[in-house]
């Protein structure tokens, strides 16, 4: 792999492409070829949440960090929604990353028992948002859990018919 240390303990991880033109699918197999350092071929299917797009999803197995590093390859390119997951290690935690052309790149910390871990510094400056009236709480959380990522990206985790499915959130 080119952009993570060789000596990072090994984790795996998914990247899903929710939705691609035709003409950015070779582009994001390169980007993540590029990130994983070895070929990369997609089964690309038809996205049905917006037709004339595609969909696809990659599991890997590489070093600590490739995670950070996918969402960065593919951060910014308008037209491309997608999610990086990258599972905790017993040295380090697990992350998400969500992307939508509206909303831009959302990240969060996943613990061992795949909750979202809400960072000090986050809690502090969202509290103090709402004391000053810029947000009320609920907006704050519903920012600290990434609800607007959610809910731009839910019609397009659905599959088509006889394509898997993986759900990257668990009801309690």
């Amino acid at each position: 792999m080119k952009s993570i240390s060789s000596d990072a303990p090994i984790t795996r991880g998914v990247l899903f492409v929710h939705s691609a033109p035709s003409a950015m699918c070779p582009h994001v197999e390169w980007a993540a070829a590029n990130v994983l350092g070895d070929r990369v071929d997609l089964a690309w299917s038809a996205q049905p949440a917006e037709p004339g797009t595609y969909r696809a999803e990659l599991s890997w197995q590489a070093a600590v960090g490739t995670g950070a590093a996918l969402a960065s390859a593919l951060r910014g390119w308008d037209l491309l929604r997608y999610e990086v997951t990258e599972e905790p290690t017993a040295g380090s935690e697990g992350a998400r990353y969500s992307f939508t052309p509206e909303l831009g790149i959302f990240h969060a910390v996943v613990g061992v028992h795949g909750d979202l871990m809400i960072p000090e510094d986050r809690i502090r400056a969202f509290r103090a948002k709402a004391a000053t009236g810029e947000v009320c709480m609920d907006e704050a959380l519903d920012g600290l859990l990434g609800a607007q990522w959610d809910a731009a990206l839910e019609p397009f985790r659905h599959a088509g018919d006889g394509a898997p499915v993986r759900w990257l959130h668990q009801v309690i």
